[in-house]
């Protein structure tokens, strides 16, 4: 009885099997949104949207209006923002929050433990990272 699906798993060929038993299936890894979706997924749920949503939006836009091409180059835009972000010593999603905190002025804490929180050496990543969204999003948005 099962309608619907997150599949986190790296394989896209699982969208496609989840999609020929008839279920609704949302992409779980960021770094492969656009594979996803060509796949079957009806969408995404990813841990960087919060952080970059409007060049999710975008990409999810592109793939959907067959521009794939410049979807795929977005995609890969949105990587490498990503390994970014994983190339501090705090955990990923401390990054998140950080680049939150610069972008939105929205400040909701730091991770809980056992995940890394940020370090001193992580907070000019964040700015790179930030710096990274704002031209993806003026390039594609």
């Amino acid at each position: 009885r099962v309608i619907g699906v997150k599949n986190s798993s790296m394989p896209t060929q699982d969208i496609q099997m989840w999609v020929d038993e008839g279920a609704m299936v949302f992409n779980g890894p960021d770094e492969q949104l656009i594979s996803g979706l060509v796949m079957g997924a009806i969408g995404g749920i990813g841990g960087t949207y919060g952080a970059m949503p409007k060049l999710y939006v975008k990409l999810y836009e592109l793939v959907k209006t067959g521009k794939l091409d410049v979807a795929k180059e977005l995609q890969n835009d949105c990587c490498r923002i990503i390994y970014k972000m994983c190339s501090g010593q705090g955990n990923m999603y401390a990054m998140i929050k950080q680049i939150l905190r610069l972008s939105c002025g929205i400040d909701c804490g730091s991770v809980r433990a056992p995940l890394a929180e940020l370090v001193d050496s992580d907070l000019p990543i964040a700015q790179e990272c930030l710096k990274m969204i704002q031209a993806a999003t003026e390039k594609y948005c």
